[in-house]
């Protein structure tokens, strides 16, 4: 046997040549075309067993795992790379980035104003802080205790920078620039109320909704009048306006809280997370709307029965304009334009806040609000299902106002301005409204049709305050500034009964509702109850 022998090629009796392998050879061959079509009918058997069960979907990650094996090498080092670096560490470098570069494009343009000092620096860091103090807020989680509500970290930002000398120094913004601000806040909070108007929720909730919106705020406001006039020495309308202020519930609190109930399935056979939500924007309509009447009232000279007619003018102006105003922006933009969401909010936004600007402007204070209020409500019942996406477009501009709001007020409230005796007092008559208002809301759901507990809940979770104290509060101070400077020590007791009314409240009102929804309210199935308006029976 010739051991280095190599293959050859003979010819056969039809002259075809073949290769000429050794045994050994022609064993290790077979193996190996065994091997080939082994594989081959492993891979033709599970082509077919795919066919055969006619679902490609199921077998596409095993097809992947057995003919395309993964890469598990590599992918766990790039992970871990810290060059460039990845995750948490690259988003603050990037958002830090981004702040430096905006400071410099303000720099370029505004010169002096965006250095230490001035408005722009001013607003700069009231916005960063505020979002700061929002996302720490969000990140401070205690367990089986409801997360605090992130408009209480903004507020305490700009509270923290005005108390604090080195922040104060150099933080200074124009009146202007933080009145603009807060009617502009203003402004988005009524165009949000406006298209959260359900009008099937107005016929289906009518009764029990009007007495919820409108009866609680009504008696805090009087209530507070009273007690301011007794125990703070407030002229009485000076009380009622401060009434007003502090009537109104927070949506930014109740609104969230309720959702998350709803979405667990508590209350939801009754309709309650549905009622306070509806109920939420009337309350914000008439306390706006009272607070402006009042406002009017204060800063008027003459007698009292001229004042009252001046602001009943101003409402209907305002109601008129707004009809007029909704009734062009259902039509306008036409439905064949493109981008028509982002056109409509734009038109609203551009409206509303011409006319809550300019009625600021002229005098008449009651009128912008209400024509926002008509225009965004009536507008909105044309636009069907592109409603929805106006209101995001909305929101966002509301998430861009909500740090610059809450940091304005807090940076308002001075602690070295306030007298030694007032915070105590102040928190008394707060605590005491707040008592009226929690009895009556009780006695107004005792013919309701809800239980003992649903009753205590209700009247508990009607009482959160944030969104219009924030905006409400500093507006008695400017308008004191500009035309009364005689009436600035009243404007600024209602400032700081407003951030008091929001960090005392606020707070807690987000912990009872989280807390005290789920063992009070009734849970059910949400996907066997229908969520809808037309199921709920009131009386």
């Amino acid at each position: 046997m010739q051991l280095g022998r190599e293959p050859s090629l003979e010819a056969n009796q039809s002259g075809t040549r073949i290769l000429d392998v050794q045994p050994s050879e022609r064993m290790h061959t077979t193996e190996h075309n065994l091997e080939h079509s082994e594989d081959k009918s492993i891979r033709s058997s599970v082509i077919a067993q795919i066919l055969k069960d006619g679902n490609t979907n199921e077998h596409e990650e095993d097809i992947q795992e057995t003919f395309f094996p993964k890469e598990e090498e590599t992918k766990p080092e790039m992970e871990k790379s810290f060059c460039p670096p990845q995750g948490m560490l690259n988003k603050i470098i990037t958002n830090g980035v981004l702040l430096i570069m905006v400071w410099c494009v303000i720099w370029s343009v505004a010169g002096p104003d965006s250095l230490p000092g001035g408005s722009l620096f001013g607003l700069l860091v009231i916005f960063y802080s505020a979002v700061i103090g929002g996302k720490i807020l969000q990140f401070i989680r205690i367990p089986s205790v409801p997360q605090l509500p992130p408009l209480l970290g903004m507020l305490l930002a700009g509270f923290i920078i005005r108390n604090i000398p080195f922040f104060s120094e150099r933080v200074n913004i124009s009146n202007t620039w933080s009145s603009t601000l807060r009617n502009t806040a203003l402004t988005i909070i009524l165009i949000r109320a406006g298209l959260g108007l359900d009008p099937q929720a107005l016929k289906q909730l009518k009764n029990v909704c009007l007495r919820l919106s409108m009866g609680p705020c009504l008696m805090e406001a009087c209530s507070v009048a009273v007690i301011s006039h007794f125990l703070l020495n407030f002229p009485w309308q000076w009380g009622f306006l401060l009434g007003f202020v502090l009537g109104a519930v927070s949506p930014a609190v109740v609104v969230p809280s309720m959702l998350l109930l709803q979405d667990k399935g508590y209350g939801i056979e009754k309709g309650i997370p549905t009622l306070l939500i509806a109920a939420s924007s009337f309350d914000d309509i008439l306390a706006i709307t009272g607070f402006n009447t009042c406002l009017g009232i204060v800063f008027s000279s003459g007698n009292m029965l001229h004042n009252v007619l001046t602001s009943l003018r101003d409402v209907f102006i305002g109601v008129l304009v707004g009809i007029l105003l909704g009734i062009f922006v259902r039509y306008f933009p036409s439905k064949d334009q493109r981008n028509l969401p982002l056109k409509r909010a734009l038109l609203v936004l551009s409206l509303c806040v011409s006319a809550v600007l300019g009625s600021q402007r002229i005098g008449m204070h009651g009128a912008g609000g209400l024509c926002t209020l008509m225009t965004s409500f009536i507008g909105g019942k044309k636009w069907s299902k592109d409603k929805i996406k106006v209101q995001k477009i909305i929101t966002t501009a509301w998430n861009i106002f909500q740090p610059l709001l809450f940091g304005l007020v807090g940076l308002e409230v001075s602690v070295a301005a306030l007298k030694s005796n007032a915070i105590g007092v102040f928190v008394a008559a707060l605590s005491l409204a707040l008592s009226i208002r929690i009895s009556f809301t009780f006695l107004l759901m005792c013919f309701s049709g809800f239980s003992f507990k649903e009753k205590i809940f209700i009247a508990l979770a009607w009482m959160p305050k944030a969104t219009v104290q924030a905006v409400l509060g500093p507006l008695a101070l400017e308008t004191a500034r500009l035309t009364a400077p005689h009436l600035e020590p009243y404007s600024k007791d209602v400032m700081t009964l407003a951030f008091l009314a929001i960090l005392i409240t606020a707070p807690n009102g987000a912990l009872i509702i989280g807390i005290l929804g789920p063992k009070v309210l009734t849970r059910h199935d949400p996907s066997k109850i229908k969520l809808e308006l037309t199921g709920i029976n009131f009386h």
